[in-house]
Protein backbone atom coordinates (compact mmCIF):
# COMPACT_ATOMS: atom_id res chain seq x y z
CA UNK A 1 0.00 0.00 0.00
CA UNK A 2 1.10 3.32 -0.69
CA UNK A 3 -0.10 7.01 0.57
CA UNK A 4 -2.78 7.41 -0.75
CA UNK A 5 -4.21 3.63 -0.30
CA UNK A 6 -4.17 4.70 3.34
CA UNK A 7 -5.32 8.06 3.29
CA UNK A 8 -8.58 6.59 0.97
CA UNK A 9 -8.71 3.48 4.01
CA UNK A 10 -8.32 6.68 6.78
CA UNK A 11 -11.21 8.47 4.38
CA UNK A 12 -13.54 5.99 3.80
CA UNK A 13 -14.03 3.89 7.38
CA UNK A 14 -16.42 6.56 8.61
CA UNK A 15 -16.83 9.39 5.68
CA UNK A 16 -17.97 7.38 2.88
CA UNK A 17 -19.32 9.64 0.33
CA UNK A 18 -23.43 9.66 -0.23
CA UNK A 19 -23.24 10.81 -3.65
CA UNK A 20 -24.61 10.10 -6.74
CA UNK A 21 -20.47 9.60 -7.50
CA UNK A 22 -18.81 8.75 -4.79
CA UNK A 23 -15.30 7.66 -5.98
CA UNK A 24 -15.03 10.96 -7.87
CA UNK A 25 -15.86 12.95 -5.09
CA UNK A 26 -13.20 10.79 -2.79
CA UNK A 27 -10.37 11.65 -6.11
CA UNK A 28 -11.25 15.10 -5.19
CA UNK A 29 -10.02 14.72 -1.49
CA UNK A 30 -7.08 12.99 -2.41
CA UNK A 31 -6.08 14.74 -5.49
CA UNK A 32 -6.74 11.55 -7.84
CA UNK A 33 -9.30 10.58 -10.37
CA UNK A 34 -12.53 9.38 -10.18
CA UNK A 35 -10.84 5.93 -12.27
CA UNK A 36 -7.92 5.81 -10.22
CA UNK A 37 -9.97 5.77 -6.65
CA UNK A 38 -12.68 2.93 -7.90
CA UNK A 39 -9.03 0.98 -9.20
CA UNK A 40 -7.39 1.39 -5.75
CA UNK A 41 -10.72 0.16 -4.17
CA UNK A 42 -11.06 -2.61 -6.52
CA UNK A 43 -7.24 -3.80 -6.17
CA UNK A 44 -8.03 -3.42 -2.20
CA UNK A 45 -11.05 -5.50 -1.72
CA UNK A 46 -9.47 -8.24 -3.74
CA UNK A 47 -5.96 -8.00 -1.88
CA UNK A 48 -8.69 -8.32 1.09
CA UNK A 49 -7.58 -5.95 3.31
CA UNK A 50 -11.61 -4.32 2.33
CA UNK A 51 -13.60 -6.42 3.45
CA UNK A 52 -16.90 -4.71 2.15
CA UNK A 53 -18.59 -1.22 1.18
CA UNK A 54 -21.56 -0.65 3.15
CA UNK A 55 -23.87 0.66 5.63
CA UNK A 56 -23.19 -0.07 9.11
CA UNK A 57 -26.92 0.19 11.04
CA UNK A 58 -27.89 0.02 14.61
CA UNK A 59 -29.61 -2.71 14.98
CA UNK A 60 -31.46 -1.61 17.97
CA UNK A 61 -32.64 1.47 16.67
CA UNK A 62 -33.96 -0.04 13.97
CA UNK A 63 -35.70 -2.50 16.24
CA UNK A 64 -33.95 -5.49 16.04
CA UNK A 65 -32.48 -7.72 18.24
CA UNK A 66 -28.72 -9.04 18.77
CA UNK A 67 -26.36 -11.58 20.45
CA UNK A 68 -23.49 -13.04 20.59
CA UNK A 69 -23.18 -17.03 20.31
CA UNK A 70 -20.88 -19.34 21.65
CA UNK A 71 -20.86 -23.05 20.71
CA UNK A 72 -18.21 -26.22 21.79
CA UNK A 73 -17.98 -28.18 18.32
CA UNK A 74 -15.73 -31.27 18.23
CA UNK A 75 -13.44 -30.46 15.53
CA UNK A 76 -14.51 -33.35 12.72
CA UNK A 77 -17.98 -31.51 13.06
CA UNK A 78 -16.42 -27.47 12.75
CA UNK A 79 -16.98 -27.66 8.59
CA UNK A 80 -20.48 -28.54 9.01
CA UNK A 81 -21.40 -26.43 11.77
CA UNK A 82 -20.34 -23.21 10.45
CA UNK A 83 -21.78 -23.97 7.11
CA UNK A 84 -25.09 -24.41 8.68
CA UNK A 85 -24.91 -21.22 10.85
CA UNK A 86 -23.87 -19.00 7.61
CA UNK A 87 -27.30 -20.29 6.24
CA UNK A 88 -29.01 -18.03 8.55
CA UNK A 89 -28.94 -14.58 7.27
CA UNK A 90 -28.74 -12.71 10.27
CA UNK A 91 -25.46 -14.08 10.54
CA UNK A 92 -23.12 -11.33 11.08
CA UNK A 93 -19.80 -12.76 12.14
CA UNK A 94 -18.26 -16.34 12.83
CA UNK A 95 -14.65 -17.14 14.47
CA UNK A 96 -13.15 -19.99 15.29
CA UNK A 97 -11.44 -19.36 18.53
CA UNK A 98 -8.38 -21.49 20.59
CA UNK A 99 -11.21 -22.35 23.57
CA UNK A 100 -13.32 -25.09 24.09
CA UNK A 101 -16.19 -23.26 22.89
CA UNK A 102 -14.60 -22.69 20.10
CA UNK A 103 -17.12 -20.89 17.27
CA UNK A 104 -18.28 -18.06 17.91
CA UNK A 105 -20.82 -16.08 15.83
CA UNK A 106 -23.08 -12.75 16.11
CA UNK A 107 -26.79 -12.93 15.58
CA UNK A 108 -28.94 -10.23 14.61
CA UNK A 109 -33.13 -10.67 14.00
CA UNK A 110 -36.65 -9.15 14.87
CA UNK A 111 -36.71 -10.40 18.30
CA UNK A 112 -35.22 -12.70 20.62
CA UNK A 113 -37.76 -15.96 20.40
CA UNK A 114 -36.36 -15.46 16.92
CA UNK A 115 -32.95 -16.03 17.79
CA UNK A 116 -33.90 -18.88 20.26
CA UNK A 117 -35.56 -20.54 17.20
CA UNK A 118 -32.76 -20.40 15.26
CA UNK A 119 -30.49 -21.48 17.48
CA UNK A 120 -32.40 -24.83 18.30
CA UNK A 121 -32.50 -25.22 14.79
CA UNK A 122 -28.59 -25.10 14.47
CA UNK A 123 -28.45 -27.50 17.14
CA UNK A 124 -31.01 -30.05 15.45
CA UNK A 125 -29.66 -29.59 12.38
CA UNK A 126 -25.91 -29.81 13.57
CA UNK A 127 -26.18 -32.19 16.55
CA UNK A 128 -23.87 -29.52 18.87
CA UNK A 129 -25.87 -29.44 22.01
CA UNK A 130 -23.60 -26.98 23.94
CA UNK A 131 -24.68 -23.46 22.12
CA UNK A 132 -24.79 -21.08 24.68
CA UNK A 133 -26.75 -17.03 23.63
CA UNK A 134 -25.21 -14.04 25.14
CA UNK A 135 -27.17 -10.71 24.47
CA UNK A 136 -25.03 -7.89 25.66
CA UNK A 137 -26.29 -5.82 28.17
CA UNK A 138 -25.08 -2.67 27.56
CA UNK A 139 -22.91 -1.90 24.57
CA UNK A 140 -19.64 0.18 25.52
CA UNK A 141 -18.06 0.49 22.40
CA UNK A 142 -19.89 1.33 19.15
CA UNK A 143 -16.81 2.71 16.80
CA UNK A 144 -13.27 1.80 15.46
CA UNK A 145 -11.59 3.51 13.23
CA UNK A 146 -7.92 2.94 12.24
CA UNK A 147 -5.46 5.37 11.40
CA UNK A 148 -3.25 4.11 8.37
CA UNK A 149 -1.46 7.26 7.90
Amino acid sequence: MDDIDRKLLNEIQSDFPITQRPYKDLGARLSCSEEDIFKRIKRLKKEGIIRRIGGNFDSQRLGFTATLCAAKVPDDKIEEFVRVVNKYPGVTHNYLRDHHYNIWFTFVAPNMKAINRYIEEIIKYTGVREVLNLPAVKTFKILVNFDFV
